[in-house]
């Protein structure tokens, strides 16, 4: 098969001609086409990878924990992912915290540019920082109960709920353990073959990814440019050094933290990482949410990277709803970043601050775009910086979401390849030189 026919490249050449056709579309100021014909390409594609999100996390999930058989086996996979998770966020923080002091990205902020900024940006930062403080209202124990959902069809009606649809698909699949297996083979089976199905349903759904990501990104380009296009080019140049230093930051932790972790801790080559996950990547940039992510993820570990569905089915749809390390790095450099922009000392205590609000904060950040900002607003309240200061980055937040993204899927992807071997189930990894219809690679 010609390379432009793989995967990965046609969602490269889609994410090219959007980025293109986004430019051109400012120049010559065609908003209004672009909003009306381009950009509901889309807004679909996104629907069509959200449609079969929870379907997949529930049948994969109920399915892989009723084939752990034992409830100690899914305790200690449980608590080893959950742990790696917040380890590593932990770690991405610190990575952000450390750059954002010794670079200083905020120290050379025109007076000018934050107030034409702090004006512009002022209905949005009202916004995000009611929802904040909606957030702060919270009980300590309210993301627990969260998490129980209290009518099923609720839970599995929004993707916002996925973190409901993990729990009650868990207990559904510890509840097949419980009972014979005799009573349980027909219920797995069942959820095996509609497991089957949803997989091959996302080989239909990624034929459509470049024309998805090409309308996604032109929106986006269009959006941000709005009728001029110098003012992306300005707004760039004047928070360029801040935008660096996030994907400075990023870009260590995504492969040179992640990559050390393969290669000392699993057999994993990281070349064969990289292919296997590149589709991931590219998807999660041009949609910035590692929900609509997570078919392609599991299908890409399971199908490329060989981590078994039990391992596949747990850990990845628990990442894309705790697993946020792209997140939590840049909310550790915003909130420094904003602090020294308005001139104001942040103590140890402080930054220790952020380093446990944004691990805590990125385990409550919904998979979907621009969720993070808020979470920003808790963490700026948490350490004393004023939230109107978040206008100063919310020009160039957009491009951020969508390198983030990135980093939190390759997380996802990292700890799965970590548990499997881990656990003795990863399996040959498989990098075709065409895409395939899904297949499972066991060991």
């Amino acid at each position: 098969m010609p390379w432009y026919q793989k995967l990965h490249w046609r969602i490269i050449i889609g994410l090219v001609l959007g980025l293109i056709y986004g430019v051109i579309a400012s120049y010559f100021h065609w908003q209004s086409f672009t909003f009306n014909w381009i950009s509901p390409w889309g807004e679909i594609f996104i629907r069509l990878l959200k449609m079969i999100a929870v379907p997949l996390v529930i049948t994969s999930l109920a399915t892989g924990v009723a084939s752990l058989s034992d409830v100690k086996k899914l305790s200690r996979i449980g608590g080893k992912t959950i742990g790696i998770y917040i380890g590593t966020t932990a770690v991405a923080v610190t990575i952000g915290l450390l750059l954002v002091n010794l670079l200083q990205p905020g120290a050379g902020v025109p007076e000018d540019l934050k107030n034409s900024l702090q004006k512009t940006y002022q209905s949005t930062v009202d916004a995000k920082t009611s929802l904040a403080k909606e957030t702060k209202k919270r009980r300590p124990l309210q993301p627990l109960v969260d998490m129980v959902p209290a009518n099923i069809t609720e839970a599995a009606a929004s993707n916002r709920n996925m973190l409901q649809v993990v729990f009650l698909s868990i207990v559904f699949g510890i509840a097949l353990i419980q009972i014979s297996s005799k009573s349980s083979k027909p219920v797995v089976d069942l959820l095996k073959t509609l497991n089957e199905v949803v997989l091959h349903t996302v080989d239909v759904i990624m034929v459509f990814a470049p024309i998805g990501v090409f309308a996604l990104l032109a929106n986006t380009i269009v959006t941000v440019a709005g009728d001029d296009l110098s003012k992306v080019i300005e707004l760039i140049s004047a928070l360029g050094f801040y935008c660096f230093v996030v994907v400075l930051g990023l870009t260590i932790h995504s492969f040179i933290v992640f990559p050390i972790l393969l290669k000392f801790f699993t057999p994993m080559k990281l070349t064969t990482f990289l292919k296997g996950i590149a589709p991931v990547q590219l998807l999660a940039f041009s949609t910035s949410s590692s929900g609509a992510t997570l078919p392609l993820t599991m299908e890409r570990c399971e199908k490329n990277l060989g981590v078994s569905e039990e391992v596949a089915s747990f850990v990845l749809p628990l990442g894309s709803t705790i697993n946020m390390d792209g997140t939590a790095l840049y909310q550790a450099v915003a909130a420094v970043f904003i602090s020294q922009a308005l001139g104001l000392e942040l103590s140890l205590g402080a930054q220790l601050t952020i380093v446990f609000t944004a691990v805590l904060a990125s385990i409550g950040t919904a998979a979907v775009p621009g969720a993070g900002i808020i979470m920003l607003v808790v963490i700026l309240e948490a350490i004393g910086v004023p939230s109107s200061g978040i206008a100063l980055i919310l020009g160039v937040d957009r491009i951020l979401d969508m390198l983030r993204t990135v980093t939190n899927v390759t997380g996802d992807a990292t700890v799965s390849i970590l548990i499997a071997s881990g656990e003795n189930q990863l399996g040959k990894p498989h990098v075709a030189d065409k895409d395939e219809p899904h297949v499972r690679y066991k060991r």
